[in-house]
């Protein structure tokens, strides 16, 4: 991504830090990120699957991970597949590198700053499923320029995904949600595979709860669980 390109990037994350971290934490950010942090001053492989040391048959992508705990999930419920996760926000960063180590992962790589610049660096046609699971929702009018979801990122992601490759997008913001779904029907990339709401209310088995959602739930909120296919 040019230097003018990030330049006139609306900020879509909030906060980079929170509290301070231990120093297990601050040891995994030293030691572990370099080793699993995308280099995005190369070319990306020629096959993205390089990117791992395994036989990743797929490789997926979550954007904005949070504390990770659904990206965990999912690279230990998927061995063959090639992880990519992106999340500017340093603490969760540290809380998913703490599972690296723990379960000795080696199917993850991380990007800890804006997902577009790694959807920028992208080869066309090279990722299998997308996940972007409660992003921030910036509720303030005057802030929803800065929503990750838009008809510009839908553009990019058309472009970096497989056809047939699965967008899931998670969401408790009822007009995220409707946004979203215009977004999706006015680009004519993708298809949704709702066909009753039970398909919507209803996460599927290999769609773990994050804790952003329990949290949404908590307070009242209804979860929505949109599964998308790239045509």
């Amino acid at each position: 991504m040019s230097a003018q390109r990030k330049q006139t990037l609306l900020r879509t994350y909030g906060r980079r830090k929170g509290h301070r971290l231990s120093p297990r934490k601050s040891r995994l950010l030293d030691e572990l990120l370099p080793k699993l942090r995308l280099d995005l001053e190369t070319p990306p492989p020629a096959s993205l699957p390089e990117l791992f040391p395994g036989p990743a048959l797929q490789v997926w992508l979550e954007i904005g991970f949070g504390a990770g705990e659904h990206l965990a999930w999912q690279a230990e419920a998927n061995p063959q597949t090639g992880f990519i996760g992106c999340e500017p926000f340093i603490n969760g960063v540290a809380k998913l590198l703490g599972e690296v180590e723990e379960k000795n992962f080696a199917n993850i790589r991380i990007w800890d700053g804006d997902a577009r610049e790694v959807l920028d660096w992208l080869e066309d046609a090279s990722l299998d499923r997308v996940f972007i699971l409660y992003p921030d929702p910036w509720p303030k009018t005057r802030h929803h320029k800065r929503r990750l979801v838009s008809p510009q990122t839908l553009t990019t992601l058309a472009r970096v995904m497989k056809p047939g490759a699965q967008l899931r997008i998670g969401s408790d913001i009822t007009d995220y949600v409707r946004v979203t779904l215009e977004a999706v029907f006015a680009s004519g990339k993708f298809q949704w595979l709702a066909e009753r709401p039970a398909d919507w209310r209803v996460r599927p088995p290999d769609w773990p709860r994050t804790r952003y959602e329990k949290k949404a739930l908590r307070e009242g909120r209804k979860a929505h669980s949109l599964i998308f296919r790239r045509i």
